[in-house]
């Protein structure tokens, strides 16, 4: 296994980590942060997160895919 395949796959695994973190952060800022900034900005943020991540996630699917259960018969 090349040293490139390996950075691919640790970039597809660390991609699964900011998926479930922009989606929490989109969670937390909807439901659950108390600031001076008006409640429809909060929403629209929060559910800008989430839709990236789940934007992300769909991403990060394709690229696990690709990355772990494709057979590359150019390895050398």
């Amino acid at each position: 296994m090349n040293q490139n395949k390996i950075l691919e796959q640790g970039a597809a695994i660390f991609s699964i980590f900011m998926v479930f973190f922009y989606i929490g952060a989109g969670i937390y800022l909807i439901f659950f942060f108390e600031t001076y900034l008006d409640r429809a900005l909060l929403v629209i943020l929060g559910s800008t997160l989430i839709f990236y991540g789940l934007f992300r996630a769909f991403r990060t699917y394709v690229k696990i895919v690709e990355v772990f259960f494709k057979d590359n018969k150019d390895d050398d």
